[in-house]
């Protein structure tokens, strides 16, 4: 819970990919914008072959909501969701998602559970009826709320009756993978892909040089910094994302700690995860979040297959080593930045 503030919301991400090329000498460029997984993407990709990419990465994101939304009467979650408890045949691509995001939610002791939607409901956060629910109703709801519980055999889903499970802690970034896949098979070498603020860089910039990625400063306008990335995804979550106000000026977000069934309130603004999978940072950035400065740091000690950018409660911005010298602060920004050591 935050105390109101300057809250104007700016796009996440800015991304800019200027050429220094000869229009002569320009690859083709193409681009395209949907509305899918209730958010707008934008795919902008450069080759002879673009065109016919950005058509297929279309009917990928369409596959992935189809399959994987948890409102779609028709889709294979929704339908473990509502199955009263009994197995389903699921496709190999949801099965996957699955496997990954019941591994995530082990690796993260719990700090990413994708059956957290019920308490998530509960909060208005899937609606336009947004609320604070009776401290009663989260206490009944957490009892729906335990990974452990979803069996997933193969290709056959189990549900417990009762309980709904949520991908969209990784389902973007999972489908940013799949797109990217798409682009490869069509041999795009370079090209840009966002899906509502999950940014995924394939390649760099048709001159060569990096993918410039601003970073937005939390509950504020204007931008953090700015992140030189090729090859890579970024992703970022912060509480401003989605939020509402009571009447006494207090702010809720939509990060639920599932420990608590309330927003987590962990000392972080945001958090912004680097790496070479979109699946991997999506998981990260919610679960990184939840934890809070220390466990988070502890996480990437242990690991080390990504990187990272904090940025706390105090004004500090903590970085990784691999993108130390990859960010670098807007001008007139105060916060000051700390470097982790292994």
């Amino acid at each position: 819970m935050r105390k109101k503030g300057l809250l104007l919301l700016f796009p996440l991400l800015f991304l800019t990919a200027c050429s220094s090329f000869p229009a002569s000498e320009e690859p083709k460029e193409a681009t395209s914008t949907l509305f899918a997984m209730n958010t707008y993407m934008t795919f902008t990709a450069y080759g002879d072959d673009a065109q016919d990419a950005l058509k297929d990465a279309e009917k990928t994101v369409q596959q992935a909501e189809a399959r994987w939304s948890v409102t779609d009467e028709g889709s294979e979650i929704f339908k473990a969701n509502h199955s009263k408890g009994q197995p389903i045949s699921v496709s190999e691509e949801t099965a996957q998602l699955v496997s990954f995001a019941l591994e995530m939610a082990q690796k993260t002791d719990g700090a990413l559970d994708p059956t957290i939607y019920p308490v998530l409901t509960a909060w208005g956060f899937t609606t336009d009826s947004k609320q604070v629910p009776p401290e009663s109703e989260i206490s009944q709801l957490l009892q729906r709320v335990d990974y452990n519980r979803i069996q997933l055999e193969g290709s056959t889903l189990t549900v417990p009756e009762g309980m709904e499970l949520d991908l969209g802690a990784v389902g973007k970034g999972y489908t940013a993978d799949l797109v990217t896949e798409v682009f490869q098979e069509h041999d795009v070498e370079s090209a840009l892909i966002s899906l509502g603020g999950n940014i995924q860089a394939i390649g760099s910039r048709p001159d060569g040089s990096d993918w410039r990625i601003g970073v937005r400063a939390p509950w504020e306008d204007g931008n953090l910094g700015v992140l030189e990335i090729s090859d890579a995804a970024i992703v970022t979550s912060g509480g401003y994302e989605n939020y509402f106000e009571d009447e006494s000026g207090n702010i809720y977000w939509h990060i639920l700690d599932p420990s608590t069934g309330y927003p987590a309130d962990s000392g972080l603004l945001s958090v912004t995860i680097i790496g070479k999978e979109g699946k991997l940072c999506d998981a990260l950035s919610t679960s990184l979040f939840v934890m809070g400065t220390e466990k988070a740091e502890d996480y990437w000690r242990e690991n080390k297959d990504f990187d990272m950018l904090l940025v706390t409660d105090n004004s500090e911005v903590i970085l990784t080593p691999g993108i130390a010298e990859q960010f670098s602060l807007a001008e007139g920004r105060t916060e000051t930045i700390r470097v982790l050591e292994p």
